[in-house]
């Protein structure tokens, strides 16, 4: 029989990558989060961490946009989205699971009132996929993929037997095909927000080091200059045990180029 990962196990993986920074990391990391409340244009208020609203602000959503929310649920970034468009133009709210979508539709419906919701589709597309179903389609796109969400692994057991270091990998092919598609349903000059809660640089920068050998010269990295985020080969992330306990949080912000 297999032997069950452990926190040693984890905790070996992760001090390769972070050397002596892991420690200090990890206790943040386990910390009890503050989370902070949406409240403004909302019927009620959105808890959310500082990073994930700084993250889907960067998108720079502006009113008469077309947006895709990939990977929507729970639904906290839709709502930055929501209140960016202000009624006007579109939002794709898109999540492939029937449980999350169900999540995403009362969070939208518990704190949008209805001209802010007037704009927004839920959609159940395999986000792999998506250059199946549209092409050309949005001027922004965020992609928040699916990730080994570290934080939430080390607090639960029963994420931690789940783990196991073939998953970031596995992870990271996904998570590239969702930002392959992402390239296709983008117009030419609109962006991507590329999002994870990880802190594995293989589900980070490296799947925007992959987009730039398959998908050379189709697109630029765009400059996101935020307080507390540390710069990365691409993209940059904000690390809890640096920022006051918020993230973690890596993004890139893309613009495709043709």
């Amino acid at each position: 029989m297999a032997k069950r990962p452990s926190h040693s196990d984890f905790d070996s993986y992760y001090q390769a990558l972070y050397q002596e920074r892991w420690p200090a990391l990890r206790a943040s990391l386990l910390a009890e989060r503050s989370p902070i409340a949406l409240n403004d244009g909302l019927t009620g208020p959105y808890w959310l961490d500082e990073a994930s609203l700084v993250g889907a602000r960067t998108l720079a959503v502006e009113r008469g946009d077309a947006v895709l929310d990939m990977c929507a649920a729970p639904g906290g970034k839709t709502l930055v989205l929501a209140l960016a468009l202000d009624g006007e133009g579109s939002l794709t709210a898109n999540d492939r699971s029937a449980d999350r979508r169900a999540r995403l539709r009362r969070v939208i419906t518990d704190h949008l009132d209805e001209r802010l919701r007037l704009p927004i589709t839920v959609t159940s597309h395999d986000a792999t996929k998506w250059s199946l179903y549209e092409r050309d389609a949005y001027d922004k796109i965020l992609l928040d993929a699916p990730c080994s969400s570290e934080r939430h692994v080390l607090t639960d057991e029963k994420a931690l037997r789940a783990w196991s270091p073939s998953r970031p990998k596995r992870l990271a092919i996904t998570q590239f095909a969702m930002l392959a598609a992402a390239l296709e349903a983008v117009k030419v000059g609109g962006t991507i927000l590329y999002v994870t809660c990880s802190i594995n640089s293989g589900e980070n920068e490296d799947v925007i080091e992959k987009l730039h050998m398959r998908r050379a010269g189709r697109f630029r990295e765009e400059t996101a200059d935020l307080a507390g985020f540390e710069k990365r080969r691409w993209g940059s992330i904000i690390l809890p045990d640096a920022s006051d306990g918020k993230g973690p949080l890596y993004l890139c912000l893309i613009r495709r180029m043709s």
